[in-house]
């Protein structure tokens, strides 16, 4: 036999070798945390037609590959514990170590859900959060695990991801997603229960990047971000090679008035597929690998990076509304708890009280909740220190409402008014313990009659109301609470510690 024909014959023997290795996503591996009390599936890829069997405790389950390769079982219901070792077996076997069984939930949208515990080596804004030195000291959880999905953009959906399960140590925190790290560990803490955050997220992203092509297609709604997105595809594609350097991006030709972070247009020129102000990148690149991994619920902390300008946040709820229903959709599980955080407060156009109030929309949905973050931000920063009070309000929110813990998880909510003589009485929900001004008087209210002219208000608190009035306003119609950007001083909060949204009483 000669040396051609030799290599010809060791490549055939050795190719179907090479195709039929079991491979699993990689969301499988060392360290992993499954989700409790649901079935679980698992997933992979193998040779066509060949047996795949998964292995974990005294379950069994067997599934053969499809013709393109890909194969999914799903085991029953497991109980909270580990640690436990799973094997996939096909024409080879994995064995994957450290199995924790508990409480699984998702961390994604832009920025402020990446910024890390500790300072980025390659994002100079990102600098860590308050306290990080004595926060990461203290980080010693080994039943709390996390897996930071990276980052990619597609323009295909993606079947795996590239990532590993990190155990929580003072090394490793530094890394973590800070509030994905603070949600966690109060959950783990509260329920004693192994907590996994897979952490799927994409710095200046708009909501529309992580919509399936499918669902944004299915939403007429939303016909014209598609639109845009195939008009810059298109100009790209004919561009030529000497007008690089000139040719605009999406955001700033395609839709008047796009900004994205801290309010500016995103720069070009790049490939739209390559941009994350486009949709369907981000699904294509990060949540399609990771679906349908088994898990409890969502937190979402997004909202800076909205194209469009006034039109943009209008449109915002039905971007919104869409992401949650196709996600929801495409999990099968039902309608997942899903909760967001309320942009915090800042001198920039992109934290405005219009888009606050277009994010509070997805609490139409159910098994939605809001973390308020009014409080807690700098006036010329987009990533706010504070993480550790964001973690908390959403680890609130979940404690009380699907753990069912008995604890106050939201600030004072406005609920109603009345207009009493030359003032306004304004009337709340969620007011556990009663009303409080933090720091004295109550700040950042305005006061209006019929014409629409908002002035500062006086206002005090009496119960669980906050009566409002201003000797210029005679006979007022309405109020509005911190409706501004930077609502420095804002302070109305319940006893239990959590501040009221902004809100408005003139809403049409």
């Amino acid at each position: 036999m000669n040396r051609i024909h030799l290599a010809f014959v060791t490549a055939i023997l050795l190719a179907p070798a090479a195709w039929a290795d079991v491979k699993p996503n990689n969301l499988f591996s060392d360290h992993m945390v499954l989700q409790s009390g649901v079935p679980v599936p698992v997933w992979g890829s193998a040779s066509p037609g060949e047996q795949v069997t998964v292995t974990l405790v005294d379950q069994k389950q067997t599934a053969a590959a499809a013709p393109d390769g890909k194969w999914m079982i799903h085991l029953s219901p497991l109980q909270p514990g580990g640690p436990l070792e799973m094997t996939i077996a096909g024409n080879n076997t994995i064995t994957i170590h450290d199995v924790l069984v508990g409480e699984v939930w998702i961390g994604s949208g832009q920025s402020n859900m990446q910024f890390p515990v500790w300072n980025s080596p390659t994002v100079g804004a990102y600098n860590g959060v308050l306290n990080k030195e004595q926060e990461v000291a203290a980080a010693n959880y080994p039943q709390l695990r996390m897996y930071t999905v990276k980052t990619a953009l597609s323009a295909n959906p993606l079947d795996d991801t590239v990532g590993r399960w990190e155990v929580c140590t003072p090394d490793s925190v530094k890394a973590f997603s800070a509030i994905g790290y603070f949600f966690a560990r109060d959950l783990q803490k509260s329920l004693n229960v192994p907590v996994g955050l897979i952490n799927s997220s994409f710095g200046a992203s708009t909501a529309e990047a992580w919509i399936s092509k499918p669902a944004i297609d299915a939403d007429d709604r939303l016909a014209g971000l598609m639109k845009n997105f195939q008009t810059a595809l298109a100009a790209y594609a004919s561009r030529p090679a000497t007008a690089t350097a000139t040719l605009p991006s999406v955001a700033a030709t395609t839709q008047p008035g796009g900004r994205g972070r801290r309010g500016r247009a995103p720069r070009g020129p790049r490939d739209p597929w390559q941009d994350q102000h486009n949709p369907t990148v981000l699904w294509n690149g990060m949540l399609h690998p990771i679906e349908p991994y088994a898990m409890r619920g969502v937190i979402w902390y997004q909202g800076e990076s909205v194209l469009g300008g006034t039109p943009g946040d209008k449109l915002y709820p039905a971007v919104m509304e869409t992401l949650l229903k196709s996600w929801r959709a495409e999990w099968a599980e039902g309608d997942f708890p899903f909760y967001i955080c309320k942009l915090a407060a800042q001198d920039a156009a992109s934290n405005n009280p219009t888009i606050r109030e277009s994010q509070a929309a997805i609490l139409s949905l159910p098994h939605t909740g809001m973390a308020v973050t009014i409080d807690i931000g700098e006036k010329k920063n987009v990533h706010p220190k504070n993480k550790q009070d964001v973690g908390d309000r959403l680890s609130r929110i979940a404690l009380a409402n699907v753990y069912g813990k008995s604890i106050e998880y939201a600030g004072p909510v406005y609920d109603s008014m009345s207009v009493e003589g030359n003032t306004i009485r304004l009337h709340f929900t969620h007011v556990s313990g009663g009303l409080i001004a933090k720091g004295g008087d109550l700040k950042t209210l305005v006061i209006a009659g019929a014409d629409g002219r908002f002035v500062p208000a006086t206002a005090k608190i009496d119960g669980n109301s906050v009566i409002v009035s201003s000797p210029d306003v005679p006979n007022p119609a309405n109020v509005r609470y911190a409706w501004m950007n930077w609502p420095e001083g804002c302070n109305l909060y319940n006893a239990a510690g959590l501040p009221a949204p902004p809100f408005r009483t003139d809403k049409d």
